[in-house]
């Protein structure tokens, strides 16, 4: 990607507040008293191949810029609850599911590394009772350093674990105290050491640009430095400050942030200097290097999104277990109770803890796959996609979006020509409000503030 001049005019004009795009709708237009049978009859239809997603929400250390559903703990057997009533989850969806093919298993949380050695054993073990795992199935997790040994990191790669994802977020010991997640650069560098000597087959490192008391300078160390790591993926994800919905936040002074200019410009770090490095700009938040599948699908046309991010697996085929997860199948949203203690009622009860849901219309699907297209692949066909979904005019009936588009057009963020929209280069930093301009729901004065910025 070339290098781009920032614009105070763009930054004022298009770092609007908006989704990230990991399904559309967005988990906001998830509705209460979702009936269950709705999920029965979904998975009753549900593809023969689907990834599985859990939720592990415990952590030892609150970490202050995380909005992510956890549990702050010092109390190991919480997690033997936990994992008491993931069985009763596991097996009610084991009868829907049948023969169905399990292709992709990803722990995230919370700290999937908070449990021990004997507690990953017995969820490996559960995994394998109730669901049918494809011999090469992928096996990820996601992994602070502080809180996996080596001995943790050699067990999880003889249960089969093929994929790792450290959350490095920044080097600079600065930042690291106002986040309130102090982590040691060697300890770092050790175990992506070992993870490549014990035939992890990934690597991933997760970076946050807009942390407290980020700046050029120092942010350019950390990139330097993973890159030096060479990882296999990196994602550079936007802070989102919402210290209105997350009370760690709260802990993080607004005077401490980084301007947007400046925000933008750490952005800018990180997708030149990966970029000479060798790795291909994904999109939004994601690097790979070429050779990678995640780069290859991109190239390919096949490159899809979920609430995972970017991901190879399909966007349609989710099935998420643990407290918060959210489930997408064959058009169909639902989600499992945030709350801990409604979460094991309901397992108790010998019910499903789905609190929300949301069946995609007919539009919202059309909408969907519009809008996936363009935040993977940055280009779309109006003839083909039009032909693909039936619809007789494309810019008849996205006339709404198109006036919204016309400023993107005049700033050469979109280019249209012979029927192609095309993001241009520039473009592609402002891709979410690019998509926003297709997004039905978007203009709800009650759901857009309770979005981050785009940047």
């Amino acid at each position: 990607m070339t290098a781009v001049t920032w614009d105070q005019e763009l930054i004022d004009k298009y770092n609007i507040n908006g989704p990230r795009y990991t399904s559309y709708p967005t988990a906001l237009a998830l509705q209460p008293n979702f009936p269950h049978e709705k999920v029965r009859e979904t998975l009753a239809n549900a593809p023969r191949e689907l990834s599985l997603y859990l939720h592990l929400p415990f952590c030892h250390k609150l970490c202050y810029y995380c909005g992510c559903n956890k549990v702050i703990t010092r109390h190991q057997h919480k997690a033997d609850r936990y994992l008491d009533l993931l069985a009763e989850e596991m097996a009610m969806y084991s009868e829907m599911l049948g023969d169905r093919v399990i292709t992709q298993i990803h722990l995230g949380g919370g700290t999937p590394t908070f449990l021990t050695e004997t507690q990953l054993t017995r969820l490996h073990t559960l995994l394998n009772r109730f669901f049918l795992i494809s011999a090469d199935a992928e096996l990820s997790i996601e992994i602070d350093p502080r809180s996996c040994s080596d001995e943790k990191l050699r067990h999880l790669r003889t249960l089969g674990f093929n994929r790792v994802s450290y959350g490095v977020q920044d080097f600079d010991e600065k930042v690291q105290i106002a986040i309130n997640r102090v982590q040691d650069t060697e300890l770092i560098k050790h175990q992506v050491q070992l993870s490549r000597e014990l035939g992890f087959s990934s690597i991933n490192l997760d970076l946050i640009y807009g942390l407290p008391y980020q700046q050029p300078t120092s942010f350019a160390a950390s990139i330097d430095q993973v890159i030096e790591l060479a990882p296999d993926r990196v994602s550079l994800f936007s802070y989102a400050h919402l210290p209105q919905r997350f009370a760690g936040q709260r802990k993080i002074p607004d005077s401490s942030l980084p301007s947007a200019p400046i925000k933008l410009e750490l952005l800018q770090l990180g997708i030149t200097r990966f970029s000479a490095a060798g790795y291909q700009f994904i999109g939004m938040d994601h690097f790979a290097k070429v050779d990678d599948e995640l780069a290859i699908a991109q190239q390919q046309g096949r490159l899809q999104r979920n609430f995972q991010g970017y991901t190879t697996a399909g966007q349609d085929c989710m099935l998420g277990l643990g407290a918060s997860s959210i489930s997408q199948i064959n058009g169909v949203l639902w989600q499992n109770s945030k709350d801990l203690p409604d979460y094991y009622r309901a397992l108790e009860a010998e019910q499903l803890p789905v609190v929300k849901g949301f069946v995609l219309s007919e539009d919202d699907r059309l909408r969907a796959a519009l809008i996936a297209q363009l935040i993977c692949h940055f280009e779309l066909d109006s003839l083909s996609f039009s032909n693909t979904w039936q619809i007789d005019d494309f810019w008849h009936y996205f006339a709404a979006a198109q006036a919204k588009l016309q400023p993107f057009i005049e700033d050469g963020l979109v280019v249209i020509s012979d029927g192609v929209i095309q993001v241009t280069e520039r473009g592609r930093l402002w891709v979410r409000s690019i998509c926003a301009c297709f997004d039905a729901y978007l203009d709800s004065e009650a759901t857009a503030p309770r979005y981050s910025k785009v940047v």
